[in-house]
């Protein structure tokens, strides 16, 4: 993509929606705590309104808030993201059968990048980086393969999760009572 095809989607995300509404969209695709004024920038929107709509999401607990660092960064309830993904997951017309086949492959996919590079876990891949004998495009493979790696392992604990809750996970129209 372009920068100005680029340029051009963001200008129509903003004709479209309301800065509210694309900081809402920003903390929800959040995978890794950012600043308030990260995800400003990424909704095109000024940083003070940016803090108050990420304060109501804290507040409704959508997101969490940590002061520990030199910055205030925000990140997702990560649980809470399982859950949606499980269900979007579980909702979308797919099989438990197809995805136990998706899993076995992720799963796949992992054991041949063990065997590939003698390594058992993206770090100890990272590690391999230091070898003199690699240049410079098959580190950059490696990279990528890396996190691609993590990425699948997330993946893996998601539809791992929405196989074993599968009728759990199913729509239903009843309301659930709590017991007592």
């Amino acid at each position: 993509m372009t920068e100005d095809e680029s340029n051009s989607e963001r200008g129509l995300m903003e004709q479209q929606t309301t800065g509210e509404d694309r900081v809402r969209m920003v903390a929800r695709q959040l995978s890794e705590p950012r600043t308030a004024n990260w995800i400003a920038s990424e909704a095109g929107w000024s940083h003070e309104p940016t803090k108050r709509v990420l304060k109501r999401l804290v507040d409704d607990g959508i997101l969490h808030r940590d002061d520990s660092g030199t910055h205030t960064t925000y990140y997702p309830d990560y649980r809470r993201q399982a859950m949606q993904e499980a269900m979007r997951l579980r909702d979308s017309g797919h099989t438990v059968e197809e995805l136990t086949d998706r899993l076995a492959d992720m799963k796949a996919q992992i054991r041949d990048w063990e065997d590939e590079f003698d390594v058992e876990s993206p770090n100890q891949l990272r590690g391999t980086l230091t070898n003199d004998a690699i240049d410079v495009d098959e580190e950059d493979r490696r990279r990528e393969i890396a996190r691609e790696w993590e990425h699948r392992q997330r993946r893996i604990q998601i539809v791992g999760f929405a196989i074993r809750e599968w009728d759990f996970l199913a729509p239903t129209t009843e309301p659930v009572e709590a017991s007592s």
